[in-house]
């Protein structure tokens, strides 16, 4: 199967508390490289013709504008965690640039959460000025945004279903600490996958880094990058190091030529 080429910006590489963590004095909230400050984990996807985001964070006003976004086409939504829906009001920059409501591809359970949190968007009076959302209902069968085909793929956030997604040769997982063998069938063949990556340590509802590794091993995936980072897993650089020759730690405003 052909694909059209893309290219993925890493808006975010952290996890909900973002890193630095506000009021923490630890060496990598401390650090000064760069690759240590982490937003909210997010990805842009662009095609020759389609823009997409993956998640709405609490940052997504400052990473638009980082990364000089002028046009959205979609936005696709993994689970309903404040940290990965809150900004969606600032999709009301591109309603009125681009004169038409943002189609957000979302599952019933995060658009139920989306009514909730933004219950002003979907009044039956609006106020001038409100986001607007044109829901798309997903589920795991594949669709296609634009000229750019989406499979989502089922994992598990410990008890929460999450949705990953595979766009073409690429293959993004957020939020998981778990994902089942027929699920796993749907990554494999990537050229490229992306997995949170939360410490060291186990966590009862993120991949740590020895699970990680070890699901890029079996994947037998040719290049992985881990996202979705605490200031818990240490520095980028002496991280990094330390992986093997194809798998890199992902840090805000990577792109990546696929």
């Amino acid at each position: 199967m052909s694909y059209p080429p893309l290219k993925i910006t890493f808006l975010g590489t952290g996890t909900s508390s973002g890193v630095p963590m506000i009021a923490c004095g630890c060496e990598v909230c401390k650090s000064t490289d760069s690759k240590d400050k982490r937003l909210r984990s997010s990805i842009l996807v662009e095609s020759a013709s389609t823009i997409l985001a993956v998640d709405t964070t609490p940052d997504f006003r400052y990473q638009m504008l980082r990364a000089g976004v002028k046009r959205l086409d979609a936005v696709i939504f993994t689970h309903p965690h404040k940290d990965h829906i809150a900004g969606l009001d600032d999709i009301r920059a591109f309603n009125f640039f681009m004169h038409k409501p943002m189609d957000v591809y979302a599952n019933e359970m995060t658009q139920e959460a989306i009514v909730r949190e933004f219950p002003y968007a979907f009044a039956e009076v609006k106020y001038p000025g409100i986001p607007e959302v044109n829901f798309r209902t997903i589920s795991t069968d594949p669709f296609i945004v634009g000229d750019i085909p989406v499979t989502p793929i089922l994992v598990w956030h410990y008890k929460m279903p999450v949705l990953g997604f595979r766009f073409g040769k690429f293959t993004y997982i957020t939020d998981a600490n778990r994902i089942d063998d027929s699920e796993k069938q749907k990554i494999k063949g990537s050229e490229v996958v992306v997995l949170n990556v939360l410490r060291k340590e186990k966590h009862i509802s993120h991949f740590n880094l020895p699970d990680a590794l070890d699901l890029v091993n079996e994947l037998q995936i040719p290049s992985a990058y881990f996202t979705h980072i605490s200031h818990q897993l240490g520095k980028h650089e002496a991280v990094n190091a330390n992986l093997p020759e194809h798998v890199s730690l992902a840090y805000d405003q990577l792109q990546l030529s696929i």
